[in-house]
């Protein structure tokens, strides 16, 4: 199949980059999905906090 370990070394090298490549464009896409709703206790929405909301 391969000539010499040059042929060899070579095909290993695509073959890792390309899985590299693979990886970052899975990355890339889970990164820019949307992510769920943040819920609390028991499934229940919880507020966005606000610097201003500070109780008294």
């Amino acid at each position: 199949m391969f000539g010499n370990d040059a042929d060899f070394l070579l095909t290993l090298h695509r073959t890792h980059a390309a899985e590299l490549r693979a990886d970052a464009a899975a990355d890339r896409l889970a990164r820019s999905l949307s992510r769920p709703v943040s819920r609390g206790w028991l499934g229940r929405r919880r507020q966005a906090g606000r610097t201003g909301d500070a109780r008294r």
